[in-house]
């Protein structure tokens, strides 16, 4: 393998921007990937997919290279037996040293390029269940699609993607999903820009269908964000009915509106949620609640491997705090008789079945109806979904 000046001065830059400026791995990667369009699909490959395996493998990588992002590229090279070039900046790393070093019988935390109190508190929440599920965690996410349902077929869609020069693989299991054979840049494809499907992890296609939704009903998304599962949602129900989508963030709403003109969807509408009296004005509406709670993304760590170094137990017990608000506040907003369901993308207990069965003792007018985990470990991103009924008094 070649190895090119320029992609591995832009790894560095992602590198720095993401480890010391703190940005998310996915913003910096798309704003790398556009800075110079001589680049063709092999080098943006090349420069998204390293930074990605750098971030995700870096504690082990400094244990064998030590800390600096040109020895965490060294170390990525000899990982994957390049050759290192004669650059300056890795004219001081000792190959031999680095091999030797990777071969050490490093703690489970350092093998698996987690913060040790990350490995605490999977080993407690999870037990003998934990070590499984970080390995799951460590693996590359592959590229899932949704099928946007109200204009294609998924075998109408697996044939234009085809017929646009990416092969896809079905699944019984998930009847919207398609999986890309090998990751690309789908964006770019007519069948995108058509509305025809989404990008939308397996395990997160689950979501939607749990709320049991029908045409007609007046659903509430209370934490929308981008609208993945609004727009599931739309779909399921025909674009019949009407859906109100909240979020705190108005800049996603914004982002959902344009996701919903694309997919051909007219019931979605779109609110901020800039204080109490929306969810107030709200109350008794919804015949369905989804709340797609804010949650610590321990169970996407494979497509988000900089939450690694972002998250702390600090951050983790004020996501929990603000979930039981959420708890608290939102649920006034379902009809008597109706459903809500409660989802995270986490796999730690605190954040799943631990909050529902204390929202459980605190409201005796709602009963927990069904409940569903989605591990790593199964192949799909790790979820928690509880579908909940509001008795009639």
């Amino acid at each position: 393998m070649k190895l090119y000046r320029n992609l591995a001065v832009a790894v560095i830059q992602g590198l720095d921007e993401i480890l010391t400026g703190n940005r998310h791995a996915d913003r910096v990667v798309e704003k790398i990937l556009k800075q110079d369009p001589r680049w063709g699909s092999r080098d943006r490959k090349f420069v998204a997919e390293t930074i990605y395996d750098i971030i995700r493998w870096k504690r082990l990588f400094e244990a064998c290279a030590g800390p600096g992002h040109w020895q965490l590229f060294a170390c990525w090279l000899i990982h994957h037996n390049i050759e290192l070039p004669y650059w300056p900046e890795l004219a001081e790393c000792d190959v031999q040293k680095i091999k030797e070093k990777s071969d050490w019988a490093h703690s489970r935390a350092v093998r698996e390029s987690i913060p040790d109190w990350m490995d605490e508190i999977g080993q407690q929440s999870l037990g003998a269940g934990w070590e499984k599920e970080l390995s799951a965690l460590n693996r590359t996410a592959p590229v899932t699609l949704r099928c946007n349902t109200l204009k294609v077929t998924r075998r109408e869609l697996a044939d234009a993607l085809y017929n646009e020069g990416f092969e896809t693989t079905a699944s019984d299991n998930f009847p919207d999903a398609l999986q890309l054979s090998k990751r690309a840049n789908v964006f770019r494809t007519q069948a995108f820009r058509d509305g025809l499907f989404e990008v939308q992890d397996a395990g997160s296609q689950e979501i939607a269908p749990f709320c049991k939704a029908n045409a007609g009903m007046r659903i509430i998304d209370a934490c929308a964000g981008g609208g993945g599962k609004t727009l599931h949602l739309a779909a399921i129900t025909g674009n019949k009915g009407r859906i109100i989508a909240l979020d705190t963030e108005d800049w996603k709403l914004q982002e959902l509106k344009k996701r919903a003109r694309r997919a051909g969807i007219s019931t979605i509408e779109t609110r901020a949620i800039t204080d109490r009296k929306v969810i107030k004005r709200l109350q008794g509406q919804a015949d369905r609640l989804l709340l797609d709670v804010p949650c610590s993304g321990l169970g996407v760590l494979k497509r988000n491997p900089d939450a690694k170094w972002k998250l702390s137990p600090e951050s983790i017990a004020g996501t929990i705090r603000l979930q039981e608000e959420i708890l608290e506040e939102y649920p006034i907003m379902l009809k008597p008789g109706g459903e809500m369901v409660y989802a995270t993308c986490s796999i730690l207990p605190q954040e799943n079945e631990n909050q529902i069965r204390r929202f459980l003792e605190l409201h005796k007018e709602f009963q927990l109806l069904e409940e569903k985990h989605l591990l790593p470990s199964g192949g799909t991103d790790g979820f928690y979904m509880a579908r909940l009924r509001k008795n009639i008094s």
